[in-house]
């Protein structure tokens, strides 16, 4: 059974890091693009960072660039997003996903329904 697990969500103040970890078992990641995606309430679900399986050229969505930096561990079959300078609206849930079949980062790496796999996410919240 594939799983998705995430962690280091939690409440912080505005300006502040977090690092979000993402484990995945049930199969190994490391062949396959993943990504970080976000929901704050009464929202829909946006793209926040993607990386390739080679850990280069990541992606990331124009509110976080600068901030945010997406990275990965294949040998532990991890992913990671470090979270600075972070603010009240950062706020949401953070979830992380995986595609099944693609490496390098492909049309459609900032869409949701390009994942085939998805964790149940962890809670951040930023206050001001």
């Amino acid at each position: 059974q594939v799983q998705l697990v995430e962690s280091g969500g939690g409440l912080v103040q505005a300006g502040d890091s977090l690092t979000l970890s993402c484990a995945a078992s049930g199969r190994s990641f490391s062949s396959n693009f993943m990504g970080w995606f976000r929901q704050a309430p009464g929202k829909e679900r946006e793209f926040v960072a993607a990386i390739g399986w080679r850990g280069t050229i990541p992606a990331y969505a124009d509110t976080v660039k600068g901030r945010f930096t997406i990275s990965r561990d294949n040998a532990k079959n991890m992913l990671y997003l470090q979270m600075n300078s972070l603010k009240p609206e950062d706020t949401a849930v953070y979830y992380c996903a995986a595609d099944r079949t693609t490496g390098y980062l492909s049309r459609g790496y900032d869409q949701p329904r390009t994942y085939d796999y998805w964790g149940q996410g962890t809670q951040v919240t930023v206050s001001s």
